[in-house]
Formats: structure tokens, C-alpha cells, sequence
């Protein structure tokens, strides 16, 4: 998509600090971190939210949540825990129209989150 920042990001037209690339889905700081670990996993299909996800394209889940976790436990983010978020919409906090995952990590994420 041609106005979309994350695909920006994967044609190299915006820099990012990747810490993952593979066939089906990329890894990255967030710009704007929210915690001292704070990565962005999309899947390189662009995906508006997660409110496009069918049967067709559900296999995204298991793409950006596996390498979440896989990320999690080459960064031990696993020892003190992390958080995974996936926001949905403006009244659901996303700001960027790519399916995304942040992973946070790195100090107490209180509950409730917002």
C-alpha cells in the first residue's frame, strides 16, 4: 500500500532498526518506544487490522505471535515477562493502518494498560 508507513519501512523508503526480516513477516523498534523494550512484528502482507484477518489470510496470527514469543526468548524478555498488544481501530488505540504487534518488555506494565 503506498501510503502505508510499516510498508514504507519494508521497501526501505523509511529506516528502521530491524532485529528480524523473513519471508512472511519483519521485526523493529518502535520509534516511539513505550517501555526499554518496545518491537513492532508485522506481517509483510499488508493487513489494515486485525479486523481484516479471515480464513484466508488467519494464518498471519500464527506467523506474528510465534515470532513474538520466539523473539521474547532470544531477548530472555522471557525471565521477567513481557506484554504482547495488538490494537484495533482509532477508539482501540492504532495508529498506523498494518496489522502490528508490540511487544513490551522491560519494566512493570501495570493493569489496566490505558
Amino acid at each position: 500500500m503506498d501510503d502505508c508507513i510499516f510498508c514504507k519501512i519494508l521497501n526501505g523508503e523509511i529506516p528502521a532498526k530491524f532485529i528480524h526480516s523473513d519471508g512472511d513477516t519483519a521485526a523493529f523498534y518502535d520509534v516511539n518506544p513505550q517501555a526499554p523494550t518496545h518491537i513492532l512484528i508485522i506481517p509483510k502482507e499488508h493487513i489494515a487490522s486485525s479486523a481484516e484477518v479471515d480464513s484466508q489470510n488467519s494464518d498471519v496470527w500464527n506467523k506474528i505471535l510465534g515470532r513474538a514469543v520466539q523473539i521474547a526468548h532470544e531477548l530472555n524478555l522471557d525471565k521477567d515477562g513481557y506484554r504482547m498488544v495488538i490494537n484495533t481501530g482509532e477508539q482501540g488505540g492504532q495508529t498506523v493502518p498494518h496489522l502490528h504487534l508490540h511487544l513490551l518488555a522491560g519494566r512493570n506494565l501495570g493493569w489496566p494498560p490505558g
